[in-house]
């Protein structure tokens, strides 16, 4: 795994350029407490708090003495997050910076974080300008701030971006095998046991679904199944990841359009894989286990046909209604497989509708499930990370428009009306009622350039839950 460029430093030679961040309430009394060489230079410059402006002023020798980040109305400045500090590595002038005031444990992790993350570039077939190949340092520098982990941080950042990286990686070189090979490499770094499903042998371990998705691809469809122990007696927490390589809608072909994006339809994948490596860097005490079915949707003679009545791992029929919906299919046996070790919280992440965009928006997940205390929790832990979902109901009403004349289900419902809901009702039919269980489904994508976040693959929902994990060992005593 590449090394990943961190411009946060332990220490400075030098003293350090004090950094400070003022909200308009709090503009008036900071810009009096300036010496009267800032004060001029405040107004010359015609300087306004507002969030994201940046402000720097030097010394009489020419050298950078300090600069201010607007916060615009934000006035809890420990409410701070990491989208904050994106981009300052490069709106700032060359030097190294430390923060001037006092902020909550939570809030320095932010800024640090932050500071990081928007170094990210995912250049990968530019290696010069690409961080995972060693780019050149960010001319902006943060001294680490007081109680932050140097070690941790660095973890955090080189998982963003090993995610970010995968899921912009084009599917020429993430096929299913690779995306396999990615998770045992992960498996070997932390000690954790990895197995491989391939092709045929799906169909004899009885995961028929994943098979007759992938099975059109030259590129064999698999099953990664990772287990890693923190503790044997830690309560059981099992991730699921749509690893879709790539899309082309199968026999229901997408148009051109819709197949422009379609590397990116394993996102759920490389979040759970992120997750997982975040927990087994922690070492945090649950016995984990991820399930990735890795398939090609992709036309040939014997792709899964419109009408095709497949059997699923938990037994269920399902008529296929639409060759495009496959991504739900593959999450069937997955789930299938993991509902039935009865884990302690079961977690899974998709690409999965277009209908969840289409209601939220690209930079809004949405979650579904059907244990209110457990959506009280993801959004507790989505606002304290900063790493936002919302929540859609799992509606029941609509359970029956699942059905089939021919078969237990159907894998669409007969029209085109709340597409997500629908999504999250047929996976719930793979997990046994009472199960602590959340479905996310993500985008994965940055749709639009922005500070830190440039057009490109996005980490949602894995800071999120990598704290829900951590709750949850805390509520169990672990």
């Amino acid at each position: 795994m590449q090394m990943t460029f961190i411009p946060v430093v332990e220490s400075s030679d030098r003293a350090p350029v004090p950094l400070w961040w003022v909200s308009e309430s709090r503009f008036a009394a900071w810009r009096q407490s300036q010496p009267e060489s800032v004060h001029r230079w405040i107004s010359a410059q015609r300087f306004k708090p507002e969030r994201g402006r940046v402000l720097a002023w030097c010394s009489a020798n020419g050298e950078v003495a300090g600069a201010v980040i607007g916060l615009g109305a934000l006035d809890d400045m420990n409410s701070l997050s990491c989208w904050q500090a994106m981009g300052l590595t490069e709106r700032l002038p060359e030097a190294t910076y430390q923060l001037a005031e006092e902020f909550s444990k939570r809030a320095r992790w932010q800024i640090a974080l932050g500071w990081c993350l928007g170094h990210y570039r995912g250049a990968l077939y530019k290696p010069a300008q690409s961080p995972s190949q060693g780019a050149s340092a960010a001319p902006a520098r943060l001294v680490c701030p007081v109680g932050v982990s140097l070690d941790r941080l660095r973890e955090s950042v080189e998982a963003h971006a090993w995610v970010r990286d995968l899921i912009n990686t084009p599917a020429s070189d993430l096929g299913p095998a690779e995306l396999a090979s990615q998770a045992e490499s992960l498996a070997r770094t932390h000690g954790a046991e990895c197995q491989i499903t391939v092709g045929d042998a799906l169909l004899a371990d009885n995961y028929p679904l994943i098979h007759a998705v992938g099975r059109a691809s030259t590129r064999a469809p698999r099953l990664v199944d990772l287990r890693w122990r923190g503790s044997t007696h830690g309560p059981k927490v099992t991730l699921v990841g749509k690893g879709v390589c790539f899309d082309s809608g199968g026999l229901d072909l997408k148009a051109a359009s819709g197949m422009a994006l379609m590397k990116k339809d394993m996102a759920g994948a490389a979040v759970a894989l992120g997750i997982a490596r975040l927990v087994m860097q922690e070492r945090l005490p649950v016995e984990l286990r991820v399930l990735v079915p890795a398939v090609e949707n992709s036309v040939a003679g014997n792709a899964f046909r419109p009408g095709d009545v497949l059997r699923s791992r938990r037994g269920l029929t399902i008529e296929v209604g639409n060759t495009d919906a496959e991504g739900r299919l593959i999450l069937a046996d997955a789930l299938a497989a993991a509902d039935a070790e009865q884990p302690d919280l079961l977690l899974d992440f998709a690409t999965l509708t277009g209908a969840a965009r289409v209601a939220l928006g690209p930079e809004l997940p949405a979650v579904f499930t059907d244990d209110e205390s457990l959506r009280q929790q993801i959004m507790v832990c989505a606002q304290s990370e900063h790493d936002p979902v919302w929540p859609l109901p799992m509606w029941d009403g609509y359970d029956d428009e699942l059905s089939s004349r021919i078969a237990d289900l159907n894998n669409v419902a007969s029209h085109s009306f709340a597409g997500s809901v629908m999504g999250a009702l047929f996976l719930r039919r793979f997990i046994s009622r009472g199960r602590k269980w959340a479905h996310f489904d993500l985008y994965g994508w940055n749709a639009r350039e922005r500070a830190g976040r440039p057009i490109g693959a996005e980490a949602q929902c894995m800071r999120l839950a990598v704290e829900l994990i951590r709750q949850f060992l805390m509520r169990h005593g672990s």
